[in-house]
This record gives C-alpha cells, sequence and structure tokens, in this order.
C-alpha cells in the first residue's frame, strides 16, 4: 500500500461509499415495493418488474446478495480509510477517521440512500435489479451457503420459514381502498367498502320482516286471488295455504299476468306456474348469500330460524343495495315506512329497518341488538310502552304515537339537530 497514492485511495474509498449507498438503497426499494403493482407490471410484461417480480421470490437469496456486497463495501471502506489516516496523521488519526467515516456512512451511504429509495421504490429498484440479478448468480455458491447457515439457526430458534402468500385482511383492504383517495371515484370506492361489509351484514340485517312479506293464500276466494294479482306492486309474490308457515312457491307476477290477459290463468294453473321456495337459514352472511343466489339461480328466499319458522324475506335487490346504495324508490316493504314532516321529525313505522333509516336518513341508531325500530323502543324500556311514551335513544327524540297489541305501529322520531326538551324516560 506505501506505492499507492493518496489520491487513488480516495477515489477507491469514495466508490465503496457509493457502493454501499447502492446496496443499501437497493435494500429498501425491493422491500418498499407494492407487491400487487409490481405484479400486475410483470404481467403486463415490463421487463425491470419481471426481473424483481423473480428476484423477490427468494427474498432470502435477495438480502443474502446484498448484505453480502453492503458489508464488503462497508468493511473495506474502513480498511481504506484507516490507511489515509496512517499515510496522512499517522496512527493518532486512526480513532478520528473511523469517527469521520463513521458519519460519512451514515449519512452518504445509509440515511440518505434509504430515504430516496422509500419515497421512490420503483426507481430504485427497477434499475437495481439489472445489477443484482448477476450479481446473485456470480456470488451465488456463498450467498447460498450463508443462507443455509442463517436458515439452520433460524430454525433453531423456532422461527417458521414456510413462504406465505401476500394476504390481506378485510380491514387492510378496507385501508387500502380509503387510502387510495382520488386514484379510485368515491362512488367506487363506496362500493368497494360496502363489498368488503357484506361478510358482517346477515340476511336479517336487510330482510322484510315476516310482518311485511305480501303473498296469495290459495285458499281464499279466487276473485280475491286474482284482485290481489293486478293489483301487487311488486314483481314477485309468496304463495302459501292458510298462513306463511305453509308457503308452497312464489309467483312471478309478469308471467302470471300475461296469463289472464289470456284469460287462461286459473287455481291450478296458477299453482303450475310457481318456483319452489327457497330458505334460507338465519345468520347467513350476504357475501355467502350473494354466491349462494347466484349457484341456486334465485333472486329471493325467505329466511327461516333454527325452529324453520319464517323469519322474512330477502331478495337479491336488497343484497346488491348494500354495494351500489338505493337503486329503486320503491324498494319493498320501504316506501311507506317513512314519513318526513314540516316540523323535521319522521313519522316512521315500527317494522322500519334501523339498518335502512341510518343509512337512507344519515341517523346513527344504536342497531347492535334489535333491527327495528319497535325492537329499539321496547328493548330499551324493558316493557310495552303505552301511546305517548317519550324517550331519547342516542340523541334522538322518539314518541310513541300508536301501538298495536304488543307491538309499537307508528313511532315519531327527531334526529338530534332538531333537538326538543325532553326527558330521558317520560309517559303521559
Amino acid at each position: 500500500m506505501d506505492d499507492v497514492s493518496i489520491g487513488a485511495l480516495a477515489i477507491a474509498l469514495t466508490f465503496l461509499i457509493l457502493l454501499s449507498a447502492f446496496f443499501s438503497a437497493s435494500e429498501i426499494g425491493m422491500m418498499a415495493l407494492n407487491r400487487y403493482r409490481l405484479q400486475h407490471l410483470a404481467e403486463s410484461g415490463h421487463r425491470a418488474a419481471r426481473a424483481v417480480h423473480k428476484l423477490l421470490e427468494r427474498p432470502d437469496r435477495l438480502l443474502g446478495v446484498i448484505l453480502l456486497g453492503n458489508n464488503f463495501a462497508n468493511l473495506a471502506a474502513s480498511a481504506i480509510a484507516t490507511i489515509i489516516a496512517l499515510k496522512l496523521f499517522g496512527e493518532a488519526a486512526i480513532a478520528v477517521a473511523t469517527g469521520v467515516l463513521t458519519v460519512v456512512v451514515l449519512i452518504f451511504a445509509e440515511v440518505a440512500p434509504k430515504t430516496i429509495a422509500a419515497r421512490e421504490p420503483e426507481r430504485v429498484a427497477f434499475p437495481a435489479a439489472y445489477v443484482l440479478r448477476p450479481l446473485l448468480k456470480a456470488l451465488y455458491p456463498l450467498v447460498w451457503l450463508i443462507n443455509q447457515i442463517a436458515n439452520r439457526m433460524l430454525r433453531m430458534l423456532g422461527v417458521p420459514l414456510d413462504k406465505k402468500g401476500d394476504q390481506l385482511s378485510s380491514e387492510e383492504l378496507r385501508f387500502a381502498v380509503l387510502e387510495a383517495g382520488t386514484f379510485i371515484p368515491k362512488s367506487h370506492q363506496t362500493m368497494l367498502l360496502g363489498i368488503l361489509d357484506l361478510e358482517k351484514i346477515t340476511v336479517e340485517d336487510v330482510m322484510v320482516p315476516r310482518g311485511q312479506i305480501q303473498g296469495v293464500d290459495l285458499d281464499d276466494d279466487w276473485d280475491d286471488i286474482l284482485a290481489q294479482i293486478v293489483r301487487s306492486r311488486f314483481t314477485r309474490l309468496a304463495v302459501y295455504r292458510g298462513s306463511l308457515e305453509n308457503v308452497v312457491g312464489m309467483i312471478h307476477i309478469r308471467r302470471v299476468l300475461n296469463r289472464i290477459r289470456e284469460d287462461k290463468l286459473s287455481r291450478e294453473a296458477l299453482v303450475e306456474s310457481m318456483d319452489e321456495p327457497y330458505f334460507i337459514p338465519e345468520g347467513t352472511p350476504l357475501n355467502r348469500q350473494l354466491l349462494n343466489f347466484k349457484r341456486a339461480r334465485r333472486r329471493i328466499g325467505f329466511v327461516v330460524d333454527e325452529y324453520g319458522d319464517i323469519m322474512g324475506l330477502v331478495t337479491l335487490d336488497e343484497i346488491l343495495e348494500e354495494i351500489v346504495g338505493d337503486f329503486s324508490t320503491e324498494a319493498l316493504g320501504k316506501i311507506e315506512d317513512i314519513h318526513p314532516q314540516a316540523d323535521g321529525s319522521y313519522l316512521v313505522k315500527g317494522g322500519a329497518s334501523i339498518r335502512d333509516l341510518n343509512r337512507k336518513l344519515g341517523w346513527q341508531l344504536p342497531s347492535e341488538g334489535s333491527r327495528t325500530i319497535n325492537g329499539l323502543i321496547t328493548e330499551y324500556l324493558e316493557d310495552i310502552p303505552e301511546p305517548g311514551t317519550s324517550l331519547r335513544l342516542n340523541g334522538y327524540q322518539v314518541d310513541v304515537m300508536r301501538t298495536r297489541g304488543t307491538a309499537v305501529e307508528v313511532a315519531r322520531i327527531r334526529p338530534y339537530d332538531n333537538p326538543v326538551a325532553t326527558e330521558d324516560n317520560s309517559s303521559s
């Protein structure tokens, strides 16, 4: 080393610091890449993306070659810095040279390049792949040996080395959609979030309650049945004998009306035109039921409890509305449930769905327990209320206007932005 000039050593030292910076930036750039975007680019034919994707298939080997190169550059830089210090100032300057080199490496070979790589991973990782791939092939025996030793130590420590797919949970997907910002239009974000929410919602949350199901009783007079079919505003009607517990099928109104126009509809023809009833167990998540509807080629089904009793009716439209929002102004059993008043309050039927009210009106009524206004009121009071009972629920004033038997038939609800003085639970 005595014959090597200070200038040559300084050039070598600078090169090694830059080399260390390259490996540091490559490490962060490779690991900070969006794996889903990378896979999309690779499948689209992007050469650099394919090279990076190939390297990331074995991250242990990639990290092995990067760390091998990084440590070699840092150790060689330390040795050359020591030689320069000895040549210029003698042994007393070695400690100073070590301290200066540590600061230089920390700033220019670690912090700065890693920060750049974290901010612009593609601009760093894609060019780096063209260097790292041939370097990995050249140093493969050494990298393999180092990885074998490291992996064996990890196994001894009980660290699993099986490769796991990059799977996102529903909450992580939700966060990704929300963080997409302007990349995804607001309407599309709402639909994507609606799809993710399907697994949290069961058929009971969106079903038409049993009391609101309209159907045809085959035991009724034939003229009454015809009149009911002609007047119906629904596309499909349940068909039963005596009561809904004896449901025998579903009829498509349009199909039946064509026979009425041709004067070919009889009680027997009505039975022949029915579809078999389709039953859905309570507690079925909407995402599962959506697939079940597709598999069974159905659009409507009866929700039944563990005893086989009918609880309500679920349609494909109800599930789709959870994704895209209300697209029909006459959804089953809803158009007549809400009546806005001039004073800002709403007259709401007791059977109205709390979830629908919250979604349509932007309210925040508690929906964790009861699913209807009647259930919410009776659950809160732990009693059957009398007309005139007033209470405050989650900041909303609720007045019981009319009851029928053991249920609240009509209630007046005033949102919290139109408050009036009321006791928490008073009865008149």
